[in-house]
């Protein structure tokens, strides 16, 4: 049998991540926990298989690739400037209390001034990934404290960016700082960021759109994954800067492109997966050994991440003016560590400002912070009822000052048309005509160009991905539409959507007899077959030629449809509205008739125009510039051009077009229609 060390290491550390991962979110704790302890079984400290620390390491460095891509992706300048009263004094002020904190306890345990720096440096900075979790998991996403503890990490998160930028200065400097080589570095990382944000920024754009315009979903992953991973090691080898600062500029200027969201969504697995395997290969670093005899060293820097952290935070509650809540929320979503502390330890690893056992101690210092986060949230209301008790202190901290922008909804009460096929084209048509707030989502990129220059908005994507679909703003839409002829995708669409908005009224297509039922179990609540949709329009139109009315008729329609278009003639309900059909049959129908240019009627009230008395027939409504009056009152005054819609037997309906269509000059022309 073939040795496959490396296929060995990636299926090991995949699946006791799967089993760690699955056991976390079990008993209610961020998957992370369970990925960092399937490093610990597999890593040289703990007994049994050992995997290969280094192979493994590798693989992790894709990770922090397609990490800090990810991120750079959603970073958002505009969002990060909304929150910029709280997220800016907040994180600045937080950042430096925490490493000032962290190096002051490292330095009475006689660590060297390089170590402690970046441990205080490592302990100052929270996970996006816990976060965001940790708020969605206490609805707390989408409300004005949770887009400032967001903002406020974002701000983090670039101070961190800079910090890896400094860290090869401070390694060269043994201790202190090499003004030379930080400044060196400096240049060279300004020279990268300038190159790639004036450059690059008109040059990734055309090439995806390029490759997208080919059509091939392959060439399109493969375009993202060069310039992800291409911009990283050509930012570390060209100009000497980190692999994580490379990619995440990278993300930045993809993500100012029209197809930022599907290159977003075709990264995802990949991120995931070597996400995982990067916090894999942080748990193989954990020295158990180590940590066991310095257990009071663990407990207090841990105390110091939980507990410190989440008391500077509220403290600054008392010097920014916001809403008391807004703290204590960034409070516990703040007061853990994660993916950017390591990244950190692992550079101050490399370069010498670490070693492992002081790594390690990071990395317990996060395992534990993130077991107990959730217990942080909940820890919120608990808080704020016992600050309550303190008048004086709760409104000192409570003082919201100016009332924060409210963050910019680009579209809201609009219908989504996913496909812009022949169904779709006409759809947008129709809708631009009403002045419909309307959103397309296409694979096609030569049309997603197409409906840009005519400023109709769109997402570039395939809507099967859930990633694309979340930008579409479905729990603000009035409708989804799915026109797209593969039945399987639009099923993968019609769940995904039900499961974003709960109350969104779905129309779907489907292409075989099955998918309409399917579809329809799935959450659309209208399901369109186009073959048997034109059956029924013949059926439809044959009944409304034999003088049936329409109201019935189309009654008769929409429960086939609700039945599927099920072809016999089997419910209670669809057998008493054939019922009522035939009741209904007596010949009496409405039909609208042209008003004449110069017919004597022209400027007369239905009352003095008297058109029953003459004719037989009622006026029961007017249609007048695109306009429908109905039940007109007796002294609406008739105009040329009007179409009067009148109701009665045939013998009635043929005086009342005599009279109507009469002219100065005899024509007699009437536009009849029956409805």
């Amino acid at each position: 049998m073939h040795e496959l060390p490396l296929l060995i290491n990636i299926a090991v550390a995949l699946v006791l991540a799967f089993v760690g991962g699955v056991i976390a979110r079990y008993v209610g704790l961020p998957s992370i926990v369970g990925y960092m302890l399937a490093g610990i079984a597999i890593g040289p400290f703990t007994p049994g298989y050992v995997g290969d620390v280094g192979t493994v390491s590798q693989l992790a460095e894709l990770g922090v690739i397609f990490l800090m891509f990810g991120v750079g992706l959603h970073f958002s300048l505009g969002d990060l400037w909304k929150v910029r009263d709280i997220a800016i004094p907040g994180a600045l002020g937080q950042t430096i209390i925490a490493t000032v904190l962290g190096y002051w306890l490292t330095q009475t345990w006689g660590w060297s001034k390089s170590a402690s720096l970046v441990l205080g440096l490592a302990i100052s900075v929270a996970s996006t990934v816990v976060l965001i979790r940790g708020l969605m998991d206490n609805g707390l996403l989408n409300t004005s404290h949770g887009q400032a503890a967001i903002g406020w990490l974002v701000f983090e998160d670039l101070a961190t960016i800079l910090i890896l930028i400094l860290m090869p200065g401070m390694a060269a400097g043994a201790g202190g700082i090499d003004w030379v080589t930080l400044g060196l570095t400096l240049l060279k990382a300004t020279a990268f960021v300038g190159i790639l944000l004036f450059i690059g920024k008109k040059l990734i754009p055309w090439i995806l759109l390029g490759v997208a315009r080919t059509g091939s979903r392959e060439l399109f992953i493969l375009a993202v994954l060069a310039i992800s991973l291409g911009t990283a090691l050509g930012a570390a080898e060209l100009f000497g800067v980190s692999l994580a600062l490379g990619a995440f500029i990278a993300g930045v200027v993809v993500g100012e492109s029209s197809l930022s969201h599907q290159a977003s969504a075709d990264l995802l697995p990949f991120r995931e997966a070597f996400s995982v395997l990067f916090f894999v290969s942080v748990g193989m670093l954990v020295n158990l050994r180590y940590l066991a005899s310095n257990i009071w060293a663990v407990l207090a820097l841990t105390a110091l991440i939980v507990l410190g952290k989440y008391i500077i935070t509220v403290l600054l509650g008392f010097l920014i003016r916001r809403p008391a809540r807004t703290f204590l929320v960034v409070a516990a979503g703040l007061s853990q560590i994660g993916e950017f502390s390591f990244i950190l330890g692992k550079a101050g690893l490399s370069l010498g400002l670490l070693d492992q056992d002081q790594y390690s101690l990071i990395l317990a210092g996060a395992l534990l912070s993130i077991t107990a986060n959730p217990l942080m949230f909940r820890s919120i209301s608990i808080v704020e009822k016992g600050l309550k008790k303190f008048p004086t202190v709760w409104r000192w901290m409570d003082r919201h000052g100016p009332s924060p922008a409210p963050a910019a909804e680009p579209l809201s009460d609009h219908v989504v048309i996913i496909g812009y096929g022949r169904v779709g084209h006409h759809i947008v048509n129709v809708l631009t005509q009403l002045n419909v707030p309307r959103l397309v989502i296409d694979s096609d990129a030569l049309r997603v160009e197409e409906l840009d220059a005519q400023g109709v908005p769109t997402l570039y994507g395939d809507a099967g991905n859930s990633e694309v679909l979340a930008h579409a703003g479905l729990r603000r839409a009035r409708l989804l539409v799915v026109t797209i002829p593969e039945e399987a995708t639009t099923g993968v669409i019609v769940t995904a959507a039900r499961n974003e908005a709960h109350d969104l009224p779905i129309i779907a297509r489907a292409a075989t007899d099955p998918g309409v039922k399917r579809l329809a179990s799935l959450g659309a609540q209208q399901v369109i077959h186009p073959e048997l949709e034109g059956g029924l329009q013949i059926v439809r139109r044959t009944l409304l030629h034999l003088g049936f009315p329409i109201s019935k008729v189309q009654e008769y329609a929409d429960v086939v449809r609700g039945d599927h278009y099920d072809s016999s003639i089997n419910t209670e309900q669809e057998r008493q509205l054939l019922q009522d059909l035939l009741s209904a049959s007596d010949n009496i129908g409405i039909t609208w008739l042209r008003l004449e240019t110069g017919n004597p009627m022209v400027g007369q009230s239905l009352a003095k125009a008297n058109l029953r008395a003459i004719a037989g027939a009622s006026v029961v409504a007017i249609m007048r510039d695109r306009e429908l009056i109905t039940n007109p009152e007796p002294g609406s005054i008739l105009r040329a051009n009007d179409l009067v819609g009148v109701i009665g037997n045939e013998e009635q309906l043929n005086a009342a077009q005599k009279v109507l269509a009469m002219s100065g000059g005899g024509d007699r022309q009437a536009s009849h229609h029956s409805t």
